[in-house]
């Protein structure tokens, strides 16, 4: 399965960061609920995983926050490789708003 790695840097704190993070992927949960199925996700102090399909097709990976950095790592379906850059393009985008002082 082909990976998907990010890192955002922050400076926000490990507790901030992880704070804005739980609450980013609680809203998008809902959000899109009617595309994703099977969501699972745990928290472990600042490590996030998680699991879900969309249209039948799974993800999972995890989120780790680091004193001064996000670090993601996802397992994409082969399917979602042409779309690998737009991807990856959109979660820069949105972590660097959300991890903004």
């Amino acid at each position: 399965m082909p990976k998907l790695a990010i890192e955002v840097p922050h400076a926000l704190g490990q507790d901030e960061a992880a704070r804005r993070l739980k609450e980013k992927f609680a809203a998008a949960t809902e959000e899109h609920r009617g595309v994703l199925s099977n969501f699972r996700d745990e928290w472990q102090d600042h490590t996030f995983s998680f699991a879900f399909q969309a249209m039948g097709v799974g993800v999972s990976g995890t989120v780790a926050v680091e004193p001064e950095r996000v670090k993601l790592n996802a397992d994409l379906p082969f399917a979602a490789m042409l779309f690998k850059g737009a991807i990856e393009s959109r979660i820069r985008q949105e972590a660097g708003v959300l991890l903004a002082d």
